[in-house]
C-alpha cells in the first residue's frame, strides 16, 4: 500500500510540473497509470483519478497566479493576440463562456494556456478561477483514466495497456492539434470606431 501512495504521490507532483510546463505529458502519465492500476485493483483507478485531478488542479492554480501578475506583458508578446482587439475578443468569449470554456479549454491540447491567459488579462477573479476549474481538472483527468482502462480492456498484459494508453493519448493529442490547424480561421469585419 505504501508503494500505491508513493507512485499516486509521483503522479501529483508530475501532472502538477505538467501543468507548469507544457512540455511534459500529463494525459499520458494518468493513462498510463491508470491502465496499470487496472491490472492490479480498480479501486486503485479512482485514486489515479484524485491524484491526477489534484496535481492539475494545482498546476492550473499556480499557472494562473503568475498569469494575472504578468499577464498583460505576455499578452502583449504574443503573435496571435497583437491584432486590434483581439485580446478583447479572447476576453470576452472566456467572460461569456464560462465554466464551458475552462472544460474545452483542459481538453484541447493547446487550449489551456490561452483560455488562462484571457481570463487573467480579463479579470477573472482567482476565486471564481478556482471554483470553475475544479470539474475542468477533474473531467480531463477521468478522461484520461478512460483511455487507459480501455487500453486495460483491451490488452492482457499490463505493459500492453501502457503502451497503447500512452500512444492513443498522443494520437488523439496530435489529431485535436492537426485539425485545429487545418480549421479556417473565421474572419471578422473591421469594427467602426
Amino acid at each position: 500500500m505504501t508503494a500505491t501512495l508513493g507512485a499516486l504521490a509521483w503522479l501529483t507532483l508530475v501532472v502538477l510540473f505538467g501543468a507548469v510546463v507544457p512540455v511534459v505529458p500529463t494525459g499520458a502519465a494518468v493513462s498510463g497509470a491508470a491502465a496499470l492500476a487496472a491490472h492490479q485493483d480498480p479501486v486503485i483507478v479512482l485514486l489515479v483519478v484524485l491524484a491526477g485531478a489534484i496535481g492539475a488542479y494545482a498546476g492550473d492554480l499556480a499557472v494562473y497566479l503568475a498569469l494575472c501578475w504578468g499577464g498583460e506583458r505576455i499578452a502583449r508578446r504574443l503573435r496571435w493576440l497583437r491584432g486590434p482587439h483581439r485580446l478583447d475578443r479572447v476576453s470576452a468569449r472566456v467572460r461569456e463562456g464560462g465554466v464551458s470554456m475552462f472544460l474545452v479549454s483542459r481538453l484541447v491540447p493547446g487550449g489551456r494556456l490561452p483560455v488562462l491567459l484571457a481570463a487573467a488579462v480579463s479579470g477573472v477573479t482567482w476565486r471564481r478561477f478556482a471554483v470553475v476549474n475544479l470539474p475542468a481538472s477533474l473531467l480531463w483527468s477521468v478522461l484520461y483514466a478512460v483511455i487507459g482502462v480501455l487500453g486495460r480492456a483491451i490488452f492482457p498484459e499490463p505493459w500492453q495497456s501502457v503502451v497503447a494508453a500512452i500512444l492513443l493519448v498522443i494520437l488523439v493529442s496530435q489529431g485535436l492539434g492537426w485539425w485545429g490547424r487545418r480549421r479556417p480561421v473565421p474572419v471578422q469585419p473591421p469594427t467602426a470606431p
